[in-house]
């Protein structure tokens, strides 16, 4: 069964309303979904035992990323930038590595990654990731990563995550827009989309 990680959380009532989720993501990046170091501390303490706390970064310095990460403190790091693999090997906690793929070219760089885990996503538009767009799922398919280590991302919403499981069969999938209403996290479609990645085969 397909993990549910519930992305770009800034509120109290989001962070109960993903409480069920398997990981809960916190955005130290530009973005309109950005937290504050605070912010996040008191969320933190929101989440349930077990429950994996990501922080994305952007091409952020790794003294700021380790202390961030003890201060919150978070589980995992979320890499969406143009970090190397060296530096994926600098970071104590497990490593999320986020690959925008277009092209065969994109899921071959991915491949080669060190990272304990690997995010695909559609490129970004304003930032880094968190497009609301699809990529093409067909591009995975001859893929030789292992899919306990794929996170899919990417469009994904109550219309299309059975289905994108189904396709891709990732290790865990990602959402932040498609739990949104008007820009704002969604109780309601919050619960409905970790539903819906539960009852998917």
């Amino acid at each position: 069964m397909a993990k549910v990680k519930i992305c770009g959380l800034m509120e109290p009532l989001h962070v109960q309303s993903a409480k069920t989720a398997d990981a809960l993501g916190f955005m130290f990046a530009p973005s309109k979904r950005r937290v504050e170091v605070e912010q996040a501390v008191k969320l933190a303490r929101l989440v349930p035992e077990g429950t994996e706390k990501i922080g994305v970064f952007v091409n952020e310095e790794i003294a700021e990323i380790e202390r961030i990460a003890e201060q919150v403190p978070l589980t995992m790091i979320q890499l969406h930038g143009d970090e190397s693999d060296e530096f994926v090997q600098l970071i104590k906690l497990p490593v999320i590595k986020a690959f925008s793929i277009r092209t065969e070219e994109d899921v071959e760089r991915m491949e080669q990654s060190s990272a304990d885990y690997v995010l695909v996503d559609a490129p970004g538009v304003e930032f880094r990731g968190g497009s609301g767009k699809v990529f093409d799922w067909s591009l995975l398919k001859d893929s030789a990563i292992s899919r306990d280590r794929l996170i899919l991302a990417g469009g994904l919403g109550l219309h299309n995550v059975q289905s994108a499981i189904q396709q891709v069969q990732p290790y865990m999938v990602d959402v932040s827009s498609g739990v949104e209403t008007d820009g704002v996290k969604d109780s309601a479609k919050i619960k409905e989309f970790i539903r819906q990645v539960r009852r998917a085969k």
